[in-house]
């Protein structure tokens, strides 16, 4: 009868040690839980990109950031919640992978030598500027440009519609009314960075060149003589292997300038003529400014009303009409033009584009090296 009680008591404090234990164990889970919600947080904070839009680090320092991932299922899923009520959501998913491609190839260290430019005056003499809507065009010829700065000088006032625009106009830069980023102070120039709509439009790099050829060399309008008569000489000179050919200047003679390692001494001789075929890096530097949109020639039936719906301009200003199927990807025209050209130059050229091809997404062209 005395042990009775003292049984109680132990029994008692066993369970009462028990449940002490497993309250401890809760209490550490929670604290482990709370330390895990805290380091996440922190880790996002530090890794977010604060650089918002403008001018970057420099590329030096570009190596130490953490490689862009593929945006998360969960992000994309919120985009699309948003877009759902519209017909851009193809648009807004599109330009998500176009943008990330674009940081992931920035930071890759083996590209740095093709994807990384300074902002000199020559990039910030191809961004158009448009003070009443806050937007920068980067012009890249031979890609359908002569439509967007038409759609510029409109919005500048220059003109109520692109319809009205005579084509000599929209090139010559005292009547067209559209001032170059390079125009303003370094403070302005960084405010427009910062804060304005930035976009630009690529196209397949050796399509661009086929266009940049003809329009130059073959058709080359009599309102551009120079480069008949003092450009595709100089090339000829420097590249043609049959010198007893009399003909003017051949794609192939293009070609060997193009992927001459040593090109830059006739790029300087050429001055700005040389933006019709110089790599889009070299024209808007889109590793060290942050577009809002990359547009593609191939797809501008529908990349255009989405630049237009991002800029805040759609109800202002139409694109012009395009033709179904024009700016498609010609692979039998690219087939034809370089069927000629020896593959070793073929190398040489892509060798030069080949940040072109990996930052915008454009294959590899192979059936050309084979």
């Amino acid at each position: 009868m005395v042990r009775a009680p003292k049984e109680a008591v132990k029994i008692i404090w066993f369970v009462i040690d028990n449940m002490r234990q497993k309250w401890l164990l809760v209490a550490v889970c929670f604290w482990v839980l709370f330390l895990v919600i805290v380091s996440s947080k922190f880790i996002t904070f530090m890794f977010k990109d604060i650089d918002g839009y403008g001018i970057k680090q420099e590329p030096s320092k570009l190596t130490i950031l953490i490689k862009v991932k593929k945006l998360p299922e969960e992000k994309r899923l919120q985009v699309a919640e948003k877009h759902l009520s519209d017909n851009t959501l193809d648009s807004v998913l599109v330009q998500m992978d176009r943008l990330e491609l674009l940081r992931n190839m920035c930071q890759d260290t083996s590209l740095r030598n093709l994807s990384h430019t300074t902002l000199s005056k020559f990039v910030l003499d191809r961004i158009f500027v448009s003070d009443n809507y806050k937007i920068l065009f980067c012009q890249t010829p031979k890609v359908g440009n002569t439509q967007w700065k038409k759609v510029l000088m409109v919005l500048n006032g220059a003109f109520s519609s692109v319809d009205q625009i005579p084509e000599h106009v929209v090139h010559n830069n005292e009547k067209n009314g559209l001032p170059r980023l390079s125009s303003f102070s370094e403070s302005e120039i960084q405010k427009r960075l910062n804060d304005y709509f930035k976009f630009f439009i690529v196209r397949d790099p050796f399509e661009r060149l086929i266009s940049a050829f003809k329009d130059k060399f073959v058709l080359n309008p009599r309102t551009e003589p120079w480069y008949k008569h003092e450009i595709a000489p100089v090339i000829i000179k420097k590249y043609r292997k049959n010198r007893t050919e009399t003909k003017g200047l051949q794609f192939e003679d293009f070609i060997r300038y193009l992927g001459d390692p040593n090109h830059r001494r006739l790029d300087l001789q050429f001055g700005d003529h040389i933006i019709h075929w110089v790599t889009y890096v070299e024209l808007c530097a889109p590793c060290e400014i942050n577009y809002n949109v990359i547009g593609h020639h191939e797809t501008l039936e529908e990349d255009a009303p989405y630049i237009l719906k991002e800029a805040g301009i759609d109800h202002l200003v139409s694109y012009p009409i395009i033709p179904h199927g024009i700016t498609l990807y010609n692979k039998t025209k690219v087939e034809h033009y370089f069927s000629g050209i020896a593959k070793r130059d073929i190398r040489r050229l892509y060798a030069r584009f080949e940040g072109d091809f990996k930052l915008f997404g454009y294959q590899e062209p192979e059936f050309l090296f084979n």
